[in-house]
């Protein structure tokens, strides 16, 4: 079957599922198993910053059905941990190249304090402190803001940030920062355009591993009687 990409396909290739085989870069929320939103606030005209994210957990995906569930994942995690209306991002990219509607486009997300209800935040999957995420997610993500820039959903003249940079957090990741600092529209903001808002170091919104149990301690040695 063809997955149409929220009504978003008209000019980005739509994702073929025939055979399970992920021959393009699009998913709708129907096609990764999306819950329904508790609600949906939209916010009016293009969106004048682009946000961009690592999940940091859960770690990068390269099929298709894995990236899925990372999304589903995600979104369990927003919706019913922290109690939030939907996922928080505004898109997901996979290491499968897909992208993976999230809130969509002029929908008021829950990614970045501040900048919700004026922005479109990218998520890429996987942890991006120290590997640079692989061609496809890249690509995909500069793809993802070139067609919103021609639909209109996003300012052309928009600010592109890390997330790091309007909160405190180690995201996107210190070598995903890297590179997006190279990328079009990248802006150092000033200390009046930046946010104070205090949050974790790391990870920004989702479950921490699984803490390592210390080791087990040898019992008091009997004392000789």
């Amino acid at each position: 079957r063809i997955a149409f990409f929220a009504g978003y396909s008209q000019h980005l290739q739509p994702a073929n599922m025939d055979g399970g085989a992920s021959t393009a870069r699009l998913l709708s929320r129907s096609d990764w198993g999306a819950r329904l939103p508790k609600s949906v606030e939209h916010f009016p005209g293009p969106a004048p910053y682009v946000i961009i994210h690592h999940s940091y957990m859960p770690g990068v995906c390269f099929s298709t059905p894995e990236c899925m569930k990372s999304m589903r994942d995600m979104q369990d995690f927003h919706q019913l941990e922290r109690g939030w209306n939907d996922i928080g991002y505004s898109f997901g990219i996979g290491g499968d190249g897909m992208i993976y509607t999230g809130r969509g486009f002029n929908v008021i997300g829950a990614h970045a304090p501040k900048y919700n209800d004026k922005s479109v935040g990218i998520v890429l999957i996987g942890d991006w402190r120290t590997e640079l995420p692989p061609k496809q997610m890249l690509d995909a993500a500069k793809n993802l803001i070139a067609f919103g820039v021609f639909k209109g959903y996003i300012d052309p003249a928009y600010k592109l940030l890390g997330h790091r940079q309007v909160r405190d957090t180690e995201c996107p990741g210190g070598r995903l920062f890297e590179e997006i600092s190279s990328w079009p529209h990248f802006t150092r903001l000033n200390a009046t355009e930046a946010t104070t808002t205090q949050a974790p170091a790391e990870p920004h919104a989702h479950p921490q591993p699984p803490a390592q149990a210390p080791p087990a301690q040898a019992p008091p040695a009997v004392p000789k009687v």
